[in-house]
């Protein structure tokens, strides 16, 4: 009973600890964030356990977050911040503000289905990983709409993770990311990078730590409305790459 499940979810607060935790990070997301949160609510919702949703603004200049307040979702928190800090800094926030068991970074593009979260779960749940991964680049994923210049760049971008910064997972950068919460609460404590580069950051943390991590083959489709500027993105993730090798040296993820 899909909305039925949905309807207690709204209306019902949760008295126990989440088993999931939801953060989406949100700029100026007013034409699709109604959307995004209405096709994870119906979908989790129908799983059966308690979660809880964190949309966490990244100082939106529309009206984003009366948008969401206005829903009336009371398993949904909005975490609030006066500037705009970045992506990783909205990420960090709301992972640090997150009481689930497990957490689930998810892009408020919805670009990889929220169907596609059981995948990860498993990976932690059953199998005992503490970072589930979802990925573009694993064997049977599955990616749609993404141009030969977008492709040429991600390749070159994997190469240099795999061969310079040996984290042995192909694709860092899919918003679509679970932890366990120790791990959510530690590595993004860590966390130093706060633009779009986060995710090698967290990884690369992650790999150093000892975690263990799981690349799970997702569906994902470029998703329309994007604010990414390709070219400066590459440009400040070869200029983040050096910030995380000189960090490392001096000692600052100890």
């Amino acid at each position: 009973m899909p909305y039925e499940n949905y309807a207690k979810w709204k209306k019902t607060p949760i008295k126990v600890e989440p088993k999931l935790s939801i953060v989406i990070p949100a700029y100026n997301e007013r034409e699709r964030i109604v959307a995004t949160i209405g096709a994870i609510a119906s979908h989790v919702s129908d799983l059966g356990f308690p979660w809880e949703m964190l949309i966490a603004d990244d100082g939106s200049k529309d009206d984003t977050v009366k948008i969401v307040e206005e829903l009336g979702l009371v398993n949904l928190t909005v975490l609030k911040t006066p500037q705009n800090g970045g992506k990783g800094s909205a990420v960090q926030r709301g992972m640090l503000a997150s009481r689930g068991k497990y957490v689930l970074f998810d892009d408020a593009d919805n670009s990889t289905p929220i169907e596609e979260v059981s995948k990860l779960l498993d990976k932690l749940e059953k199998e005992g990983f503490d970072v589930a991964v979802g990925s573009r680049a694993a064997e049977g994923a599955e990616e749609g709409k993404k141009s030969i210049f977008r492709k040429i760049l991600s390749g070159g971008l994997r190469w240099i993770v795999k061969n310079i910064f040996r984290i042995g997972v192909k694709d860092t950068q899919c918003g679509f990311k679970m932890y366990t919460r120790e791990a959510a609460q530690k590595l993004h404590t860590k966390q130093t990078i706060m633009g779009f580069s986060f995710d090698l950051e967290i990884l690369y943390l992650a790999s150093k730590y000892g975690y263990k991590i799981a690349e799970v083959p997702v569906s994902w489709i470029d998703a329309p409305g994007s604010k990414v500027d390709t070219r400066k993105e590459v440009q400040r993730f070869l200029r983040d790459l050096m910030k995380i090798k000189m960090n490392d040296l001096k000692g600052a993820y100890r």
